[in-house]
């Protein structure tokens, strides 16, 4: 799941596609829209495409899948994971999870439709489950992959003990974690280094579960890593000064870099060792080919200007 040389890579989100989240129909101008961000993904090398059975109630998927059935060749060259497990405006309830076999079985097959494929590289259980029983899992995950329908399997939003306690019931080993991180949401960071500090209590991030994932081989898979273009593209009166202090430092290292912030802010987060790959969901190409330098960005950044975007990005030096 990771590159050669044992960093993330980059990922596109495929959230934004698709038109409102409302019940609308959508047409050719959300399939327009859906080809040109995969030309752009593909044209700075992302090669994966993150899906979920809820996003834009499943017009996501479905004007993904209209460009696959016009671009003949497209599937074979690119990756899809999708995801299942929350449900939404369903059985009197605004939202609640199902990760129950007959729940897994039948997203699944619908996505499968609506992507207009036989197939999906990774599934991704979207949020765990109180009630899930891990045989259940266990056993439409099996029947899926003996189908030939999923590939691999993945979670999204899970501890490592969860994690654990999952894999324990698999035959197939879970493959990718996929959480909220990026410098401006940096609980997974954090708790890392606030261990025996009083400021450990203000994160709610579980922890060992980076830890975890690293010594599994599990990737971590980055939602909201360009921080929704706070750092990016915010009006400067919008910002605190610890923003409007990292936001100054990104421009300044893109510079030196010869590059952009946005590759900056992404190539922050592939320096770390946990092999984290940041999910960029952007709708437009021009921002999407702003972020085709992260990796070396990464694969350069000093240890110093590492840590001085996370200070300026806490507005107070670390203990």
């Amino acid at each position: 799941m990771t590159t050669a040389n044992g960093r993330g890579r980059l990922i596109y989100g495929c959230m934004g596609l698709g038109g409102p989240w409302d019940g609308t129909s959508y047409g050719a101008s959300e399939i327009d829209q859906a080809a040109a961000v995969i030309e752009a993904a593909q044209g700075i090398g992302i090669g994966l495409f993150d899906h979920a059975d809820i996003y834009r109630s499943g017009k996501s998927e479905a004007v993904f899948g209209e460009v696959l059935a016009r671009s003949q060749g497209l599937r074979e060259k690119i990756q899809l994971q999708t995801k299942c497990g929350i449900r939404l405006g369903e059985r009197g309830l605004e939202t609640h999870y199902d990760l129950s076999r007959e729940a897994i079985l039948e997203r699944v097959n619908q996505s499968l439709k609506r992507l207009q494929t036989d197939y999906v590289d990774v599934l991704l259980l979207h949020r765990p489950d109180p009630l899930m029983d891990p045989r259940e899992v266990a056993d439409a995950v099996g029947q899926l992959m003996a189908e030939g329908k999923v590939r691999q399997l993945g979670v999204s939003n899970m501890s490592g003990a969860q994690i654990a306690y999952l894999q324990d019931e698999l035959e197939t080993p879970i493959v990718a974690n996929q959480l909220e991180m990026s410098l401006l949401h940096r609980d997974w960071l954090e708790s890392t280094v606030l261990v025996n500090h009083a400021g450990g209590l203000e994160y709610s991030f579980p922890h060992g579960t980076l830890e975890h994932c690293m010594a599994k081989g599990v990737e971590l898979q980055a939602y909201g890593s360009l921080a929704q273009g706070r750092y990016t593209g915010a009006k400067a009166e919008e910002l605190s000064p610890a923003e409007s202090a990292t936001a100054g430092m990104l421009e300044r290292l893109a510079g030196e870099k010869g590059t952009t912030p946005e590759s900056v802010l992404l190539g922050w987060l592939m320096k770390h060792p946990a092999r984290i790959s940041p999910i960029v969901g952007t709708t437009n190409p021009a921002r999407i080919k702003a972020c085709a330098d992260a990796a070396s960005v990464a694969a350069t950044m000093t240890r110093a200007q590492w840590y001085g975007l996370w200070v300026a990005a806490r507005g107070i030096n670390i203990p």
